[in-house]
């Protein structure tokens, strides 16, 4: 079902100064090259400027400046790209469920299930799980007895929800994620390892939305917690006991080793790497690919590794790195004759 409104109920909705026609209708959302005319576009990134003299698109939002020299209609607001988060959810074409439980599905009998959940086929919801309202699972969902689901959480499709784990209200999980899996805990002695039961459980917060196949493991003594407003890409994994501090945002392929601290207000570049125990500051930066091994009691921007380069550039320059060590000890040599 196509979903139509006018540009003054879309501005209303996001709080935006109207420029143009307010009766204008709109019933979707593309980018500048490709919106029709009953379509609502957006300009945040200045690298697309140049779109907005040919765009076609029914109406645009804009920050105060691109919109003082734009002829069509417009949404003014300080901040385009949130504008356009905020409207994007009014367009979306992924649909529920109704309340209700599927007939294939399988509830246990101890399973509290709000009646406004809505519980889709061959989800599966063990022994003393507790479902809030508006809660909505997807197919093939599987929810680990003793857990908890606050309300309007949404698990999607073949997520798996392990025993004994806390989810707060509006979290979103999506596809092939598990929470609540074995830490990576083992015992080595004689030659071989020693399973560790990991016995403690995860905490996930409030307004969470954790990606696609992201792993996150429980606790082995004490729980794994992840604080309200984290934002996880796909593909990360985060091993027992680690706590990640509220609204951090982590990118796609990041390792994070167990009993790492994460503060508030980090973001993470895709596939860095944590070593285990550490503490990170609050609004700490991390780029894309570094390794970091010891703790940041600063908060800044932290890099490691070196840029690409030509092949037979690095090379060279590996065959120069592995002399670093030599070259310290003869500076230090010529140092001491020159003292």
């Amino acid at each position: 079902m196509t979903v139509v409104y006018t540009l003054s109920q879309l501005a209303e909705q996001c709080g935006a100064r109207l420029q143009g026609d307010g009766d204008k209708q709109v019933s979707g959302l593309n980018t500048l090259q490709d919106a029709g005319g009953h379509e609502l576009s957006f300009l945040a990134n200045p690298a697309y400027a140049r779109y907005l003299e040919t765009t076609q698109a029914g109406a645009v939002i804009l920050c105060p400046d691109s919109a003082s020299g734009f002829a069509g209609n417009a949404l003014v607001l300080d901040n385009p790209y949130l504008g356009y988060a905020r409207l994007s959810s009014l367009f979306d074409t992924d649909r529920g469920g109704n309340a209700g439980i599927h007939p294939s599905a399988v509830v246990d009998e101890t399973a509290v299930v709000d009646a406004t959940a809505a519980i889709g086929a061959n989800v599966v919801i063990e022994a003393g799980v507790q479902i809030a309202a508006g809660v909505r699972i997807d197919a093939g969902t599987v929810v680990g007895h003793d857990s908890v689901l606050g309300a309007d959480v949404h698990l999607h499709r073949n997520v798996t929800v392990c025993h004994g784990v806390t989810i707060g209200d509006r979290t979103i999980i999506h596809s092939g994620a598990v929470i609540g899996g074995d830490g990576f805990g083992n015992a080595h002695a004689d030659g071989r390892w020693y399973k560790i039961a990991q016995i403690g459980g995860v905490v996930i917060g409030s307004d969470v939305e954790i990606g696609n196949n992201t792993c996150i493991d429980r606790g082995a003594l004490g729980n794994t917690e992840i604080h309200s407003g984290v934002r996880l890409d796909n593909l990360i994994q985060i091993a027992h006991n680690v706590v990640i501090g509220e609204n951090t945002a982590i990118a796609s392929g990041v390792g994070i080793s167990g009993s790492t601290k994460i503060g508030k207000n980090c973001t993470i570049a895709g596939a860095a790497g944590f070593a285990g125990h550490l503490t990170i500051a609050d609004g700490t930066f991390i780029s894309g690919m570094a390794m970091i091994t010891r703790s940041i009691t600063r908060a800044g921007s932290y890099s490691s590794g070196t840029g690409f380069m030509e092949s037979r550039e690095w090379r060279k320059n590996v065959v120069r790195f592995r002399q670093l060590d030599d070259l310290a000890r003869r500076v230090k040599q010529l140092e001491k004759q020159c003292d």
